[in-house]
């Protein structure tokens, strides 16, 4: 067998990673802003890649993720944001690229990113690029807790490529309009669907998400970065105590993703022929083997809400783009901000939850932090470090979006390999023509899905059903009328009978429930 081309110098590299963070009880606390902590972690990736050149010059793209405080129509941020959020950075580093870039809303971004940018420096579009971002969520909540502000609004000159929110298709008005509109009400619907589907009781099902979860508690324990640095037993994380408050059936606190994180990551990608240029050790760089970038169905348009075949065959695609079997993968990142986030390629992949290959490099979003849509930059990093260390190994990283909306996937090693293209598109054509049910306005049938939110005043129930004929409705309780979630807490609503009637409000409000038996 001959042997492999040697990477050219237009190939992708990965020369440099830096995290930064705190954490509010430490005694070095200082309530850093998200620009000063994304500068931090950017300056540490800066001296994490060892050049012997001057890496900041040669900086001529620098693309940031956005703040989730800044990530839709209507938000604001409490103590001011910066109108250029990457010149922000940019300038505290001493850097002065060609191009800024603020990414579009969503987990999968740190990944996309490094896809995209990987392709523009093969193809000499781009010499270096920075990509950040960060989070001070709990900075704000701790201060606003304190009756203190800060002021953190800035203006800086330059041109910003601001590719918007990116919001479009995540979300439809059927389940917004009868109380599914946010992550946690969402991926608890995907959640019991899968638990439907499997065909398990609440006890195995909430056992199952512990199991889990307990390992990554073990790799956050050990990460310096980590918000939530304690190992937990399977039990600690699923057993609902006042600690671990049920939030949403069948979440308790301990599986949702962590937002209160104080964290800034940053990763620096280059050409081959540049970082030996600039004096980068070889040991630092780390290749981009494949990749893939690919966009969900709407939660409502989907035919199975306790998968999402887009997430596996995106990881699929990059394997193949990798020519990696899944056998040969030594390490994961799979994005953990709820369980079936984790489930869903593990099923999909054929792999089990107990798989001997490590499923997270950080500790996981509940945590190591759920740094907003920035989560996956620190996967990154740690997975290169990782790699470093292991440089026969080969990583795959699962960055996440929306309600299981958006995937991004890249492979990564540091043994040396030539550079070799990829493209979704062919597969998101396949995914764009697949079939969506037959919905319908309210009706009778089987509750194929259901949550229960216990965050507002009274709890309240979500179902989605199938009426006899396949037709997919979404309905809710009636707001005023806690006995239905009552019942439905303690009666199993999965494959249960619903009824659901239109209100003057123009919401399905179910009228009639009877468990399975």
């Amino acid at each position: 067998m001959p042997a492999a081309p040697p990477p050219l110098d237009n190939t992708p590299v990965i020369i440099g990673v830096g995290e930064a963070s705190e954490r509010i009880e430490a005694p070095d606390y200082a309530a850093l802003s998200p620009a000063d902590l994304a500068a931090a972690a950017a300056r540490n990736a800066l001296a994490d890649a060892g050049a012997t050149g001057d890496l900041r010059s040669a900086i001529d793209v620098i693309a940031a993720i956005r703040q989730f405080e800044v990530s839709g129509p209507g938000f604001s941020a409490p103590f001011g944001c910066s109108n250029n959020f990457p010149r922000s950075v940019a300038q505290r580093i001493g850097a002065d690229p060609a191009r800024a870039v603020w990414e579009k809303v969503g987990g999968q971004g740190p990944q996309h990113l490094v896809n995209e940018f990987a392709h523009a420096i093969a193809a000499g579009e781009v010499g270096m690029a920075l990509l950040v971002g960060s989070e001070a969520i709990s900075t704000v909540r701790h201060l606003t807790g304190l009756g203190q502000t800060r002021d953190w609004s800035e203006t800086v000159d330059g041109q910003l490529e601001d590719r918007g929110f990116g919001l479009e298709g995540l979300l439809t008005a059927e389940l917004a309009r009868h109380g599914a509109r946010t992550p946690i009400h969402l991926y608890a619907l995907f959640e019991n669907a899968r638990r439907a589907r499997l065909g398990l009781d609440r006890a195995a099902y909430a056992q199952a998400m512990g199991d889990l979860f307990a390992p990554f508690t073990a790799v956050a324990a050990g990460n310096p970065h980590a918000m939530a640095p304690e190992r937990l037993t399977s039990a600690e994380i699923s057993e609902i105590t006042p600690r671990n408050r049920m939030v949403a059936d069948p979440f308790p606190r301990r599986v949702i993703a962590r937002d209160q994180a104080n964290q800034g990551a940053a990763v620096l990608l280059t050409s081959l022929g540049q970082a030996r240029a600039l004096g980068v050790p070889e040991n630092r760089m780390i290749y981009l083997y494949g990749g893939a970038d690919v966009a969900e169905r709407t939660p409502i348009a989907r035919q199975d809400l306790s998968r999402s075949p887009a997430t596996v065959l995106a990881c699929r695609a990059a394997l193949a783009a990798a020519d990696t079997p899944l056998e040969q993968i030594d390490r994961f990142d799979l994005y953990s901000c709820f369980p079936i986030a984790v489930f869903n390629v593990l099923d999909g992949l054929g792999l089990s939850p107990d798989d001997p290959r490590p499923l997270t490099q950080t500790g996981g979003l509940p945590f190591f932090g759920g740094a907003g849509n920035n989560y996956s930059m620190h996967a990154i990093a740690s997975m290169v470090r990782a790699l470093r260390q292991a440089p026969g190994e080969i990583g795959l990283v699962g960055a996440n979006g929306g309600f299981l909306s958006k995937y991004s996937v890249g492979v990564y090693g540091a043994a040396p390999r030539a550079w070799a293209p990829f493209t979704s598109s062919a597969l998101q054509a396949e995914i764009d023509a697949w079939p969506a049910p037959r919905l319908v306005e309210a009706g009778q049938g089987e509750i194929e899905t259901y949550t229960i939110d216990y965050g507002g005043k009274t709890p309240t129930v979500t179902i989605v059903g199938r009426t006899g004929d396949g037709a997919r409705f979404v309905a809710m309780s009636d707001p005023a009328d806690p006995g239905l979630a009552g019942r439905m807490a303690v009666e199993e609503p999965l494959g249960g009978a619903v009824t659901a009637r239109l209100n003057d409000n123009g919401r399905a409000i179910v009228t009639d429930f009877e468990p399975r038996r």
